[in-house]
């Protein structure tokens, strides 16, 4: 991708500082979970992949792609953020009333 841009600029489409950008470029720094959505919308891809066969797999995509952190995301399933880290890790699985709530959520729906 050659698109001549500064770091001003691609700071400025990520809402970040200059200096991040040189972090991240350096790989001194990685971007925290909640400028993902601006970097995969500036490369026009995700550069992470993620193995959306099981649900640990999708709930994993939808946070990096929409920019939530386990706190976040469980304010929106109303559970501890904690609770999202388990189902993520799968060290736990969802009650059937979470269940339904996150599939509507990753489907689009909530």
């Amino acid at each position: 991708m050659d698109l001549k841009l500064l770091q001003r600029d691609v700071a400025s489409i990520c809402d970040v500082t200059e200096d991040c950008i040189t972090l991240w470029e350096k790989n001194h720094s990685v971007p925290q979970i909640r400028y993902f959505p601006r970097i995969i919308k500036f490369l026009g891809y995700c550069p992470i992949e993620f193995n959306e066969a099981n649900l640990s797999g999708r709930l994993k995509a939808y946070r990096w792609r929409n920019g939530f952190s386990n706190k976040r995301l469980g304010e929106v399933l109303n559970v501890d953020g904690s609770t999202i880290l388990a189902w993520k890790n799968e060290t736990s699985i969802p009650k059937k009333e979470h269940l339904m709530k996150l599939e509507a959520l990753l489907k689009g729906g909530i």
